[in-house]
């Protein structure tokens, strides 16, 4: 008899187990970055984060977690202790985005802005604080912004987007050029044609009475392409996380 219950016993141990395995099993993708892909406040509605759309992309078994904030470079994250806060939730075979570039560039505010040398650095640190964890760090170049002149697209980014480039290749990291897979989506579009993809609001808007004409952060529909693009991005870096889309 009491084998009997021991035996029961131990099978329903593994079901526990095998339970929590399965549990186990979903992955967290988190997004560290700034404006172009936070999650928005009600009172900011149409203006929408490419990351607000990333998780319609993914099964069941992947979680966005998205911790992206405005205004944020790869200086005042960590200052601020977001990154630490993600760190302490990293667990192996996490994946963690890491967009930065467009706050980096004001290096009028000391508390944000960094020059290339301080922009690689802190990239280096998020890269390898995330592999001691186990997670996969993937690199992504910043969003284009809207600056058409004479009809052709600007580069406003100067050479934040080469340095996560070339950071890409030395340390093996995954890369995805939103940089130019943007200046391509806005190329075909056109100047007129691209202004869809941006918070650009009517005046009588309940959270914009002046209306709003936004070329840097997203309309709803902009940040669905732009996640789009992203997706597009983890398929061709052959990610196991590619195995995980709908």
């Amino acid at each position: 008899m009491k084998k009997v219950i021991f035996n029961i016993a131990a099978v329903a141990v593994m079901v526990v187990l095998g339970a929590f395995s399965l549990i186990q099993r979903k992955t967290t993708l988190f997004i560290i970055g700034d404006s172009t892909a936070a999650n928005k406040q009600p009172k900011a509605y149409p203006e929408t984060g490419w990351g607000m759309e990333l998780q319609s992309f993914f099964k069941a078994d992947v979680v966005v977690d998205n911790r992206a904030l405005n205004g944020r470079s790869t200086k005042s994250f960590k200052a601020e202790k977001q990154w630490e806060a993600v760190l302490e939730k990293l667990v192996p075979g996490d994946y963690v985005l890491i967009e930065f570039g467009h706050n980096d560039e004001k290096i009028d505010k000391p508390g944000t802005g960094t020059s290339l040398q301080e922009f690689k650095a802190n990239l280096v640190n998020y890269v390898q604080e995330a592999r001691s964890k186990k997670a996969i760090p993937v690199l992504l170049t910043p969003i284009a912004r809207r600056s058409f002149k004479q009809g052709v697209l600007a580069d406003t980014h100067g050479g934040y987007p080469g340095v996560t480039r070339k950071l890409a290749d030395s340390l093996k990291v995954p890369l995805i050029d939103m940089l130019i897979k943007t200046e391509r989506l806005l190329t075909n579009l056109g100047d007129l044609g691209s202004i869809k993809l941006f918070n650009y609001v009517d005046s009588g808007h309940v959270n914009y009475p002046a209306g709003k004409k936004d070329d840097t952060h997203l309309s709803p529909y902009g940040a669905k392409q732009i996640a789009a693009l992203v997706v597009q991005g983890i398929k061709e870096q052959h990610l196991n996380l590619a195995k995980k889309l709908k």
